[in-house]
């Protein structure tokens, strides 16, 4: 599997990426950075690119790529909901409109969030909803990730005490950045099977099965 992969640098991208880089079906992994990352590996290849609302010229560099995944994005905290859109859904649909042409048979994967909706009437969940029912519309084979609370993990930060109280009081709605990375391998494997948005039930379910499983 040939994976392209957005916002490496950020906490979930890490996370993905060390999956990616882990798992021997993965035979390479192109980062689209603005900065070069401090990760070295013999899978790995970065294309640093300034402006990911037109990535042409990128696009070598994804021919022949089996998965996106997109992991891109930032905090809503500050930012009009124009700024914020450019970042959550022009970053995203740019990226799916460059791939498209290559491989129809592409799975993308978007880091979305519990509780997006496009009716919502809270900013970053009706963008993010947006953003979901664009890429749910286009021919490939889209997924939306809706995880509530990520646990970085693999070196991103440390475990906090806010983190183990969250877990104990709501642990059905708990993930961590490399079970992301996981699920989102899977549903590469699924290649359009099962559901098309997934919490992070599901996500976590995905995350622990066995990659031969998950294949069969």
């Amino acid at each position: 599997m040939k994976v392209v992969l957005f916002g490496a640098s950020g906490m979930v991208g890490h996370g993905v990426l060390r999956a990616c880089l882990d798992d021997d079906g993965v035979e390479s992994v192109t980062a689209v950075v603005r900065r070069p990352l401090a990760t070295r590996h013999p899978k790995l290849h970065e294309v640093v690119h300034a402006d990911f609302t037109d990535l042409t010229g990128a696009a070598a560099s994804f021919d022949g790529a089996d998965a996106c995944f997109f992991c891109l994005g930032a905090p809503s905290s500050g930012l009009t909901e124009a700024e914020y859109t450019r970042v959550t859904h022009d970053y995203a649909l740019a990226a799916a409109r460059e791939l498209l042409p290559l491989n129809g048979g592409l799975t993308f994967v978007y880091v979305s969030g519990a509780g997006a909706d496009s009716a919502s009437g809270t900013m970053w969940a009706r963008v993010k909803g947006r953003t979901e029912d664009a890429l749910l519309a286009m021919p490939f084979h889209a997924y939306a990730f809706r995880p509530g609370y990520i646990r970085p993990r693999r070196g991103a930060r440390p475990g906090t005490r806010s983190y183990r109280l969250l877990r104990r009081v709501f642990p059905r709605h708990m993930t961590t950045t490399d079970t992301l990375g996981r699920a989102m391998l899977a549903v590469a494997r699924l290649k359009g099977r099962g559901p098309r948005v997934l919490d992070t039930t599901r996500i976590n379910s995905l995350g622990a099965l066995p990659r031969a499983e998950v294949a069969s």
